[in-house]
C-alpha cells in the first residue's frame, strides 16, 4: 500500500522548532516551572523533543511527564509520576487530534489542581472535533474526510512523517 504522505521528517523538524519558538514566546516572562505532557506512545515522542528544543530558549525549570491512557475508552489515566500541579505551567501534547477524546481525559486529572495554565500540542490537527479541544500549539491543520486516518510515524524516538490513510 502506497502512503500518502502529508509530513515528511524534515518538515517535521521544521515545525517542531517553529513550535518551540511560538512556545518559548508565550512563556518568554515566565518564572514558573514548565510540565510537558506526552501521551504516550508518539506524545511522548513529540514531548521529549519539544523539551530538547525548549530547553536552550527558556530559563525556568522544564519537566516531562508520560501519559497512559486507553485511546478507545479513557476511564483511567495514569501519569508517569505523581505531582503538584498547582500554579505550574502545563501543555499537554499528542501526534494527532481527532474527535478530542484522548485530550479531553488527558486533562482530567489536571482538575484536580489548581495550574497556573494549561495548554495543548498537537502535531496534526483535523477538523472534525466532538469534544470542545483545540490545539494551543499546531504544527499542520488539515481537513479531512471522517473515514481517513493520520498515522504519525515514530523511528528510534524520532518523528519521521506522517500520513493519511
Amino acid at each position: 500500500m502506497k502512503k500518502n504522505y502529508i509530513l515528511n521528517q524534515l518538515v517535521v523538524e521544521k515545525k517542531m522548532k517553529r513550535l518551540a519558538l511560538e512556545i518559548a514566546e508565550h512563556f518568554s516572562e515566565e518564572t514558573q516551572p514548565l510540565v510537558l505532557i506526552g501521551i504516550k506512545e508518539n506524545g511522548l515522542v513529540i514531548a521529549e523533543k519539544m523539551l530538547l528544543l525548549l530547553a536552550p530558549l527558556l530559563n525556568v525549570d522544564i519537566q516531562i511527564l508520560s501519559c497512559s491512557l486507553n485511546k478507545k475508552v479513557p476511564t483511567n489515566v495514569i501519569f508517569s509520576r505523581v505531582i503538584n500541579f498547582d500554579n505550574l505551567n502545563v501543555i499537554v501534547i499528542d501526534d494527532v487530534t481527532n474527535s478530542g477524546r484522548t485530550l479531553l481525559y488527558a486533562l482530567k486529572p489536571l482538575m484536580d489542581f489548581h495550574p497556573k495554565r494549561v495548554q495543548i500540542l498537537a502535531l496534526v490537527e483535523r477538523m472534525h472535533k466532538t469534544f470542545p479541544i483545540k490545539a494551543d500549539y499546531v504544527g499542520l491543520s488539515i481537513a479531512t474526510t471522517l473515514q481517513e486516518h493520520i498515522q504519525v510515524e515514530v523511528e528510534n524516538g524520532d518523528v519521521t512523517g506522517a500520513y493519511l490513510e
